[in-house]
């Protein structure tokens, strides 16, 4: 059957590159044609002297389509699909099988087609694609190139990739085992590849992700090319490798015999930790799957010992921890001309390298570097269960298109598990605060449901931010389940950017936020989410509101423009009026700003965050402008209710050039506000009568149907 590669750089394949495709080099001088394969997959090699190699994917069920066709037919199927909301169901469900298929067990699978099929691990460093399409689902993804660890199979990334290849455009180095081709040699492959694809595309990113000596590797790279738009994701970094507890063994496997296996230990030792940490967070599943899940493990390292030795025999781990050895000092002695975006992942039980006292060091030391702490895992970071890289990059507000992240056109929205993820997180808060959750139907009736809220945009809700927020969460997940409908909410900016080390929560604690769609403060963003068709969450009494006083609870601090409604009445945009009260139902404000503000020290800590976090309101006058960030003194009361109610949506269709006028779009403007106090007085009167307000009842309720019954807690008459 006819087959067709589908190379690296598909439609526009960089001439270095063409050229040895066409016709290589071997080491040797002679002309070379590797085949590897693995299930469901055909992959072709050329081998080359220390040049980027392609390990091309080949299409064995269309015999004859081009890398083009190929890949343009993948990015229009997936465009007939929406992603979450409104993804197809059987996509995610099939998404979501493929991940939970892609295991250790999956890995020791292809590590071992890699070896028996390239001559027992012969040939020189390639890449490969691990996709069947060898492409990204989305138009003009960024290129992702992995950088493998110690075993250097490429497989590194195996939980990940399906995923991952709906975003980006994958591509992995193997390194085959009996390889010997020198760190410094691999840093000019990899730098020879990404100069290649900067050449033909200047303004697309590339995404280096290295794994231990991967890290070192991606590093160095990134020193060399500080005019490339390089982003570097970097997983417990072995350039701390003279610390590491492996540095010992080099002279012990330069004087044993051949025949003692003595990588065999280190190497279970170590996948052990893996098996252990996935044990650990999969405790909360039923004993039986538990147990089932830990004898499959267990089963595939055993069953694959041959494999492991076949990957790092004793001279290649001798070779590679040689390797890591001077890769370490040379990737430390370049780090000042590390200018690329740069996010550290490390494991807090790394057992093999001092990864997260590394981390810290690399994010002091790398200009522009976030760190993300991992404490319960361990060094094969990727392959453990719970930790998923898309998630973490989509958190972290690493993933673009371009040189300047864009929050609108950027965003990839959260998959089916991504939001059940932020349900599960914020389920103690929903059971405690049972959300009771009104709206207004086209007719003015008031319903127990979201049926009344627009399912089309775009939509603009503006309603009162309850004290930190509470209300956030619960209103958030349930428009999601309940109405399929993602709220993009326009966000203080210290939630996306930190200037400097300070006082201010770790920038870490807003990631679901964003993973969530969350935009910074900023009238291009608020254009374009409206624009796009969004559904927009806007506060308007921002930080003051959030942050008030004793005794201003449900009191609106609203600034006098009126300049959303003239952005709404833009794009033709249905305002949403909504309020939400029982924040003093959950806890007592003891100590609030006027409080804090009267004690020295206190007052030059508030002082103090205040300036580190961006003003988002500055040249305001009056209580609007006073926008100082604080931290309030709260105590925990017995949980109340939370209570929602969005009001009859307010129309700008079709009033433009009416709105345009300053003082017609403040009457619209005064109309929403009183709209949104309305909503308050409502809530906070009704709530009276709900005779399921206190959680001791809830539980009561609950207790006589069942706490697994679906049966909705009621409330007060409508």
């Amino acid at each position: 059957m006819a087959a067709t590669g589908v190379c690296l750089f598909p439609t526009r394949l960089p001439s270095v590159i063409r050229h040895e495709f066409t016709s290589s080099s071997s080491s040797s001088g002679k002309s070379k044609f590797n085949p590897i394969s693995i299930p469901s997959r055909r992959l072709a090699a050329v081998s080359t002297d220390h040049t980027p190699t392609i390990l091309t994917t080949v299409n064995d069920q269309t015999g004859g389509s081009s890398g083009k066709e190929a890949h343009t037919t993948t990015t229009s199927a997936a465009a007939e699909k929406k992603r979450w909301p409104g993804q197809d169901q059987e996509e995610l469900d099939a998404e979501e099988e493929e991940q939970e298929r892609l295991s250790l067990t999956d890995y020791f699978e292809q590590a071992k087609d890699f070896v028996t099929s390239n001559g027992g691990g012969a040939g020189p460093p390639r890449w490969f694609s691990p996709l069947h399409d060898g492409g990204s689902r989305l138009d003009n993804s960024p290129l992702l190139l992995f950088l493998p660890g110690i075993d250097g199979t490429g497989l590194g990334l195996i939980r990940h990739q399906h995923k991952l290849g709906k975003i980006f455009d994958v591509w992995c180095l193997h390194i085959p085992a009996k390889d010997r081709t020198s760190f410094t040699d691999l840093v000019k492959l990899v730098e020879r590849t990404i100069r290649s694809e900067h050449h033909h595309s200047p303004n697309r990113p590339i995404y280096l992700v290295g794994e231990s000596l991967g890290a070192c590797l991606a590093l160095s790279v990134a020193a060399l090319n500080p005019d490339i738009d390089l982003v570097l994701i970097l997983a417990n970094p072995a350039t701390s490798f003279s610390k590491s507890q492996l540095q010992p063994i080099i002279p012990v496997l330069q004087v044993i015999p051949d025949s003692l296996p003595i990588s065999l230990p280190h190497i279970l030792s170590s996948m052990t930790g893996v098996l252990v940490a996935n044990l650990g967070k999969g405790l909360g599943l039923p004993l039986p799957q538990t147990v089932e899940k830990l004898s499959r493990d267990l089963v595939a390292s055993t069953t694959y010992l041959s494999v492991l030795a076949d990957i790092l025999p004793r001279e290649t781990l001798l070779w590679k921890l040689q390797m890591i050895r001077s890769a370490s000092p040379y990737a430390n002695s370049r780090l000042h001309a590390v200018k690329a975006q740069t996010l550290i992942l490390s494991s807090g039980k790394d057992q093999l390298l001092p990864s997260q006292e590394e981390g810290e060091r690399l994010q002091r030391t790398l200009a522009n570097c976030e760190i993300r702490m991992f404490e319960n895992s361990g060094h094969f970071l990727f392959s453990e269960d719970d930790f998923d890289l898309v998630t973490v990059i989509k958190g972290t507000g690493f993933y673009r298109h371009s040189r300047h992240r864009d929050y609108v056109s950027d965003y990839i929205p959260p998959t089916r598990s991504e939001v059940q993820k932020v349900v599960d997180s914020n389920r103690w808060l929903s059971i405690a605060t049972s959300p009771v959750m009104l709206s207004t139907l086209a007719d003015g009736k008031i319903v127990r449901s979201l049926a009344g809220v627009p399912s089309e945009g775009p939509v603009l809700f503006v309603g009162y931010h309850m004290l930190l927020g509470f209300e956030l969460a619960p209103m958030v997940t349930q428009m999601l389940v309940e109405r399929n409908i993602h709220l993009r909410g326009i966000a203080h900016p210290m939630m996306f950017m930190k200037l400097r080390e300070g006082r201010l929560p770790d920038i870490s604690n807003y990631d679901t936020l964003r993973v969530m769609g969350a935009v910074p403060v900023s009238g291009s963003n608020f254009y374009k989410l409206l624009s796009s068709k969004c559904h927009v969450l806007l506060y308007p009494g921002g930080v003051r509101e959030a942050l008030h006083r004793k005794g201003e609870e449900y009191k609106l601090f609203w600034p006098e423009q009126s300049e959303f409604v003239r952005m709404a009445a833009r794009f033709g945009a249905k305002i949403v009026p909504f309020g939400a009260v029982g924040e003093d139902d959950i806890a007592n404000l003891i100590l609030d700003y006027e409080d804090q503000m009267k004690i020295p020290f206190l007052k030059g800590f508030i002082e103090e965050i205040t300036d580190e976090a961006a003003k988002v309101r500055v040249g305001h006058d009056g209580e609007v402008g006073n926008q100082d960030v604080h931290f309030p003194g709260i105590i925990p009361k017995v949980p109340g209710r939370f209570y929602y109610y969005f009001g009859k949506p307010i129309e700008t269709q079709g009033r433009k050039q009416e709105l345009r006028d300053r003082e017609k779009a403040h009457q619209v403007y005064l109309e929403v506000k009183s709209e949104v106090e309305k909503c308050l007085a409502y809530l906070r009167e009704k709530r009276e009568n709900d005779p399921y307000r206190s959680i001791f009842s809830r539980l009561q309720f609950q207790a006589t149907h069942g706490f697994s019954s679906q049966v909705e807690i009621p409330t007060f008459e409508l």
